[in-house]
């Protein structure tokens, strides 16, 4: 799993949200990692694939990614 190309970990981040936050601390920490590989500053979500797209949805998930060390915008 720490292997994960950055798409990939960033999808594994939806399926985790789908399934009522699965295993989700796992995930970041894999996003985190392929972010360090790759030299990506902040990872992109599209906000129609989270389960809560309005702004306090987006909101909740940037601060916690925060506090995961993951710096998180989201696409137009």
């Amino acid at each position: 799993m720490s292997d994960l190309p950055l798409s990939q970990a960033i999808e594994n981040i939806y399926t985790s949200i789908k399934n009522d936050n699965e295993d989700l601390d796992a995930h970041i920490a894999a996003l985190k990692a392929a972010m360090a590989r790759e030299g990506a500053k902040e990872a992109v979500f599209e906000p129609g694939k989270l389960a809560q797209p309005n702004r306090q949805g987006r909101k909740i998930m940037q601060s916690y990614f925060k506090k995961k060390g993951v710096a998180v915008s989201f696409a137009s």
